[in-house]
């Protein structure tokens, strides 16, 4: 069916973050959109009810109607659930959201995609902001809110469309990458290292993916990547263009140098080979961020936006809501909210707050949430993440009833090793606890960085309110 002659699409689970900017951007593209889910809170519910799109509450089968002439169905809906079953029985089209993204925005036009497991959400923010403060209007799908948009997504009025590209599965009936449907032009691979331990079986069935991802990048495109990851080197041999790299070395192709923060900013100049290309003001923290930066800057100025325009634009990026996010101060204390859940990403974000409050001292908090933090495949790994924090405070792990007891991360172990290392870390379970902890025990200039890739119970503005 041609995407022109869809009239009335249905989306089941359409609060995800995902999926409910993909129904904002069928809806400002003319399509009539309703869905349905089980989770109906904000900021998704409320930019949805903001676009006027219905969401029915609950999976039920008398959703689906005949004048519905496309469903699309999230990742996290099984087979059998009522109202795809309702689906399968009236023989209605349906589809995934990769899909979807693909047939309706990513057809015909330049795809541009950041993947890798670190990173890519900011850089896919990034990249969008830049191309459109130097006039390229692209499309783009971003995984978090952007504040200089106020949303995750925009229609493109250009021939651009930034996505930031998944590693995870499809849907029930596509097991593969997201990813694998985005058309790319050109990409950014910000790094690799082993994620999603309920669908991987271990790093070389996770390599796998990125193999099949860089073997359909259109050969007249290009792929930048990460100069310093080892893992990122043995799937380049599938790449299907040219390739460059980026990263604070100054063997990249794209490297910084004289790298400082101060008053807030990051300061630096852009090389390309050695020879300068101009100086950017980042207003983001960490070094990690720099290495995004590069990858971008390298992108726009390979599209043939005018460098100095590049540079330029950098520094009125907004940030990204739940990314070093500082969510409020009070007595002295600074709160951060970050989405931070594997290691390595943990170990980053510590050392860029460190950077940018370097007279407190920095509380790592942190909710083992995600489907691998969750798992003791990082076990080992976990205690040497949290070196750079001054205090860490580990709480109970979200929801670990469905993992077999042999499989979980064990909380209590992982601060004992964190001690026998000559860390100061604490398990405290339960988030009001955690919070009185902290209320009793923190002083002036310290930072709360409270780490989770869910809502951990609030615990932000409980400890705003507390202090």
């Amino acid at each position: 069916m041609n995407p022109q002659d869809i009239k009335k699409i249905y989306i089941i689970a359409i609060c995800g973050t995902g999926m409910a900017s993909l129904a904002g951007l069928l809806k400002e593209s003319g399509h009539e959109v309703t869905g349905s889910d089980t989770n109906i809170y904000p900021p998704m519910s409320t930019l949805l009810a903001d676009l006027n799109i219905p969401v029915k509450p609950g999976f039920k089968r008398e959703n689906i109607t005949k004048d519905i002439d496309l469903v699309i169905v999230g990742n996290a809906v099984s087979k059998t659930n009522e109202e795809v079953q309702a689906v399968l029985d009236s023989g209605i089209p349906y589809t995934s959201f990769p899909d979807a993204l693909s047939r309706f925005f990513l057809e015909g036009r330049k795809s541009l995609v950041v993947t890798g497991t670190h990173g890519k959400t900011t850089t896919t923010a990034l990249l969008s902001w830049v191309l459109h403060a130097c006039g390229k209007n692209p499309g783009f799908m971003v995984g978090g809110w952007l504040k200089n948009f106020d949303r995750n997504y925009r229609v493109p009025e250009s021939d651009y469309f930034v996505t930031e590209g998944d590693e995870y599965d499809t849907a029930f009936f596509d097991k593969g990458p997201k990813f694998l449907h985005y058309r790319p032009r050109a990409a950014i691979l910000t790094g690799i290292e082993f994620d999603h331990a309920d669908i991987y079986d271990d790093l070389n069935h996770f390599k796998s993916s990125f193999r099949k991802f860089v073997e359909i990048i259109d050969p007249e495109g290009f792929l930048l990547v990460n100069f310093g990851d080892e893992n990122i080197k043995d799937i380049l041999g599938q790449a299907s263009c040219p390739v460059e790299t980026y990263g604070l070395s100054p063997s990249a192709d794209w490297s910084a140098d004289g790298y400082r923060f101060e008053s807030g900013v990051g300061c630096f100049t852009l090389n390309h080979k050695g020879r300068e290309v101009g100086k950017i003001r980042l207003p983001m923290i960490g070094r990690h961020n720099v290495e995004n930066t590069l990858a971008v800057a390298a992108v726009a100025i390979k599209l043939g936006v005018a460098p100095k325009e590049v540079c330029r634009s950098f520094a009125t990026f907004k940030g990204i809501k739940r990314r070093q996010e500082v969510v409020g101060e009070k007595n002295g204390v600074t709160v951060l909210d970050d989405f931070a859940h594997h290691p390595t990403a943990i170990g980053l974000t510590i050392a860029g707050a460190k950077e940018a409050y370097p007279e407190g001292r920095v509380w790592a908090v942190f909710e083992p949430r995600s489907a691998t933090s969750r798992r003791n495949v990082f076990q080992e790994i976990f205690p040497s993440s949290f070196a750079g924090a001054d205090e860490t405070i580990i709480a109970r792990p979200y929801s670990q009833e469905n993992i077999p007891p042999e499989e979980r991360l064990d909380p209590e172990r992982l601060v004992e090793d964190m001690k026998r290392s000559g860390a100061n870390g604490h398990y405290i379970p339960e988030v009001e606890d955690i919070v009185e902890h902290i209320a009793k025990n923190s002083r002036a200039r310290d930072v709360v960085l409270v780490m989770s890739s869910g809502g951990f119970s609030g615990i932000h503005q409980k400890l705003l309110d507390r202090l």
